[in-house]
């Protein structure tokens, strides 16, 4: 079993996760630049003004994972014996349900300016002494804020999939489908440029939606996580892939009759029991803590090992389901 005082990862993933804090630094600091400009433009368009709520809701991740980040670094301690890495999940799951509400309150504002059939105006404003219509800067604005969105989403994905970050994946994917954000609040601002009331309430109603499934998402994955449900991947439907290994690990060795593996996630790394039949009905000290030792080693998440020599596999676990 794992006797490590702390929590520390690996050399790779600790540089992994200095790099993730870059870039939800960069991340956040990059939010505050496009909080402040949307501000300026938003004018009376709601599909404008639900894209710069959800501007101040991508805050909401990367704080928790910075947050949360200070937290896995802290030793095990009694009170604490498998340490705080589930502050990652605690995390994702404080991001996930403040997205659903305010996800459901916009939709809420959306659906009753269709049924009052509120028609929203945008007017001129002068710039560089010139009068123009305020729509040109709000679609020229919500047009070059995403560049930059969708590149960190496409860092953040290759540094959480290493490090099995479920907060910072889901952080990933909403920054990469920003630009379903923009575009639709692009689209309600040419809608009442042309007079097409409607267009700019259904805009809004779309990208409150887009809020409510990313709050959904990671309120389901994060709940499942603290519930220990069976580790899973990234996505949350197979099993993540350690289990595989380490019953593979386990059938190679000799004196196990027969064996199954409990593992749950503590954030990115797993805290796995083993349950093993012995051949001779009996197994000593030092083989359960050689064995525990070697399956610590097949993957860094294997962070706490736990083996249980038993009579027969409980029937819970006798047949692991093949989807989580």
């Amino acid at each position: 079993m794992n006797s490590s005082p702390g929590t520390h990862l690996p050399e790779e993933q600790k540089r992994l996760m200095r790099r993730a804090a870059k870039l939800e630094w960069i991340s956040v600091g990059y939010a505050a630049c496009t909080i402040t400009v949307v501000a300026l433009v938003v004018g009376n368009s709601q599909a404008m003004r639900t894209a710069w709520v959800e501007d101040m809701l991508s805050v909401l991740p990367q704080l928790a994972f910075l947050i949360a980040l200070r937290w896995t670094r802290k030793p095990r301690k009694p009170r604490q014996p498998y340490g705080y890495h589930r502050s990652m999940g605690a995390g994702h799951l404080v991001a996930g349900v403040a997205l659903l509400v305010v996800g459901a309150m916009l939709a809420y504002e959306s659906i009753t300016a269709l049924v009052k059939t509120e028609h929203p105006t945008i007017g001129t404003v002068n710039l560089f002494g010139h009068t123009i219509w305020q729509g040109w800067p709000m679609i020229a604005v919500m047009t070059v804020i995403v560049i930059p969105a969708l590149i960190l989403g496409r860092l953040k994905i290759k540094v959480a999939k290493p490090l099995h970050n479920k907060l910072l994946y889901a952080d990933s994917k909403m920054a990469k489908a920003d630009w379903q954000t923009n575009a639709a609040s692009i689209v309600g601002v040419a809608g009442i440029g042309l007079g097409i009331w409607w267009l700019d309430a259904v805009a809004a109603l779309v990208i409150s939606l887009g809020i409510l499934k990313d709050g959904w998402d990671s309120t389901r994955s994060a709940t499942s996580d603290l519930l220990d449900s069976r580790a899973s991947d990234l996505d949350g439907t197979d099993p993540h892939p350690l289990v595989s290994r380490i019953e593979e690990q386990l059938a190679r060795m000799n004196w196990v009759e027969e064996s199954a593996v409990r593992a749950r996630e503590l954030g990115q790394v797993q805290h796995i029991e083993v349950f093993v039949v012995p051949h001779s009905g009996q197994v000593g000290v030092k083989q359960v803590a050689e064995a525990c030792a070697e399956l610590e080693e097949l993957d860094w998440p294997a962070y706490d090992v736990v083996m249980i020599p038993v009579s027969s596999i409980p029937d819970y676990l006798s047949e692991a389901p093949a989807r989580v």
